[in-house]
């Protein structure tokens, strides 16, 4: 598998791509394309126009939640499809793999709206709408993990303005949408998170229990770590250290001192728009 960051809050030095407090990585996994989160707006397009990447012919889009963050790209995307099907270039029509709450309109108060500006009912008109709670297996490797389980009394307490239920009540929103991706290395898990609201050491435990494997080659993506409450904190760099990855790409959501504390325990690296990783 092969795994390009698209965008990200941080460029790789003399890498001249851009840059925007988002999550978008680009997934080739033995030939199936997937695009991981579509960022905040067109950057990741350029992006990957800039890398030679073609994201007309995707096999999967997979939203890890439904914040701005995260889905606001959705909108670019959908116009570089019907622009391709005007040009006549090669496009297909990729599967949309979402927890069902990941539409649902979130509200920031003093902001407004901070989820997805793309509707359900629209998405559905442009791609192949698979939406879980339960892990979606996108290859043999590569799972969505779907709901993730919150047992640990740590992670997760806090909510972020509220959500629009189904039932048109507005709750506060913990993000139960919030969702990750896990692949099986030859030298265990490669865990792939977005923005990890439903806790890092959660999201690892439950990728660990849906692929039955104990090892952790690397966690790449948001911890959800900004300015964290010490015990969080502490917990977290505990776990870290009992579980003994064989890397981390601990980026976007997760603050400086959060990183410089995590590299004390596990062997932290850069992450930037334009790095690659490769796993076997």
């Amino acid at each position: 598998m092969q795994l390009t960051v698209l965008v990200d809050n941080n460029t790789l030095i003399d890498r001249y791509f851009l840059g925007e407090p988002a999550v978008s990585y680009f997934i080739d996994d033995a030939g199936t394309r997937i695009l991981f989160d579509v960022g905040y707006s067109d950057a990741f397009l350029i992006n990957a126009q800039k890398m030679a990447i073609d994201l007309c012919t995707v096999d999967f889009v997979v939203l890890s939640h439904g914040h701005l963050d995260h889905t606001w790209g959705l909108d670019p995307l959908i116009r570089l499809y019907l622009e391709s099907k005007f040009e006549r270039f090669e496009s297909k029509k990729p599967t949309l793999v979402a927890h069902p709450s990941a539409f649902q309109t979130k509200l920031l108060e003093g902001v407004g709206q901070i989820g997805s500006l793309v509707t359900e009912r629209r998405a559905a008109n442009y791609f192949t709408l698979h939406q879980s709670r339960e892990p979606v297996w996108l290859t043999e490797r590569l799972v969505y993990l779907g709901e993730i389980p919150r047992r640990n009394e740590f992670e997760a307490q806090t909510p972020i303005g509220t959500v629009v239920t189904a039932e048109k009540e507005a709750e506060a929103d913990y993000s139960l949408d919030d969702s990750a991706l896990a692949y099986q290395s030859s030298q265990g898990l490669v865990v792939i998170t977005a923005c990890a609201h439903a806790g890092i050491c959660n999201t690892i435990e439950y990728a660990r229990e849906v692929c039955g494997e104990d090892r952790v080659a690397d966690v790449i993506g948001g911890f959800h770590l900004l300015n964290p409450p010490e015990r969080q904190l502490k917990r977290t760099l505990a776990y870290f250290a009992s579980r003994q990855p064989a890397a981390v790409h601990a980026c976007h959501c997760t603050d400086l001192h959060s990183k410089l504390a995590l590299a004390q325990v596990a062997m932290l690296q850069e992450v930037g728009v334009g790095l690659r990783l490769c796993y076997e």
